[in-house]
């Protein structure tokens, strides 16, 4: 049955390729194909019931729930593409990604009439971090922004000659290329480490795994705490985060990870265990830290580009956490440093 399904998978995503042109990378087996299709039936389950609640319950307004679920089908889509097809595309649309979060953030951050101009290298150094991994220049990839940008920045910036404000928006920038750029770039490297022995689903598992915990995790913490939740984590930064969601977010996310493991990654169980935890806890971190800047400039949301979610950097702010530790902890234990050059 395996078989058949792994086969079914290839065969179409080569007619796909073939109407397309792009390309289309063949699936890792049946694993990916059940990933996939596990979430597409979960979607599908979920439009149904919301459909039939609307028809029951017809007094209720459900349209942000609906707005919800038709954005998680555009979300879905999107990432399957990315998922199925080959190198460059991938890379492109996870560019897009950190293009429109750095561009959401810049949008909401305080700045200057003169920062523009500094703006425009900004958004220069997203094209290039990923040339970096597209070109599996892991090196540059790991020091570009963090030390490459970090020392160029500061010169447009005095060259303009305006220093009242200077440190806000130097700290401001790098942080943000560092959120919305460096951190998701992880995203795309995933799909490009190469395959060996140990991953039993390639660059694809390993990516279909961190999204889906860090996604499933968010959801757990989010129906956990409005079950059972009565006890505040950082009432001042987010008032709906509870001890009690994010112990069921731990808790759920944990079980999921030691169960897809063996499927999707070369982790044994000690270490599903602990990637479990960590990308809860971690997930956590990032989604409590973007709302301390929301709250910061006095905002509810990011922006509107996604309808019933906000903006961009509500629906990736857990997935800037976890993405980049997920992916060293990977490279760390299973990759060797003769493809890192």
């Amino acid at each position: 049955m395996k078989e058949i399904i792994s086969l079914f998978g290839n065969r179409l995503t080569g007619i796909i390729a073939g109407f397309t042109g792009l390309g289309l990378e063949p699936l890792h087996g049946s694993p990916i194909l059940w990933g996939l299709g596990g979430i597409l039936g979960l979607l599908s389950v979920s439009s149904v019931w919301i459909w039939g609640l609307a028809i029951a319950r017809p007094e209720r307004d459900w349209t942000e729930l609906q707005l919800r679920l038709r954005s998680w089908w555009w979300i879905v889509v999107i990432f399957d593409l990315a998922l199925l097809t080959q190198g460059w595309l991938a890379t492109v649309l996870f560019g897009l990604l950190s293009f429109s979060a750095l561009k959401e953030y810049l949008s909401i951050i305080p700045s200057r009439r003169a920062d523009r101009v500094v703006f425009g290298w900004a958004y220069l150094a997203v094209v290039f971090q990923y040339i970096w991994v597209q070109s599996h220049w892991y090196g540059m990839f790991l020091v570009f922004l963090p030390i490459y940008i970090f020392l160029f920045l500061p010169l447009p910036m005095v060259m303009l000659g305006k220093t009242e404000g200077f440190l806000q928006t130097a700290g401001s920038l790098h942080w943000g290329l560092i959120l919305t750029v460096y951190n998701l770039s992880h995203l795309a490297y995933l799909l490009l480490l190469p395959d060996q022995a140990s991953l039993p689903a390639g660059g694809q598992g390993l990516l279909l795994y961190l999204v889906f915990l860090t996604e499933v995790n968010d959801i757990a913490q989010y129906l956990s705490g409005k079950t059972w939740g009565q006890h505040k984590v950082v009432p001042n930064v987010s008032p709906n985060k509870t001890v009690e969601g994010l112990i069921g977010g731990v808790v759920v996310t944990t079980i999921l990870s030691l169960m897809l493991a063996p499927w999707l990654t070369p982790f044994p169980a000690y270490q599903a265990l602990f990637l479990g935890g960590m990308l809860s806890l971690t997930g956590f971190v990032g989604d409590v830290t973007v709302s301390a800047l929301k709250r910061d400039l006095g905002i509810k949301d990011s922006g509107r580009m996604i309808p019933g979610h906000g903006g961009i950097l509500d629906r990736v702010d857990s997935l800037t956490f976890t993405a980049p530790l997920f992916f060293h902890f990977t490279v760390y234990f299973y990759f060797h440093g003769s493809w890192l050059a």
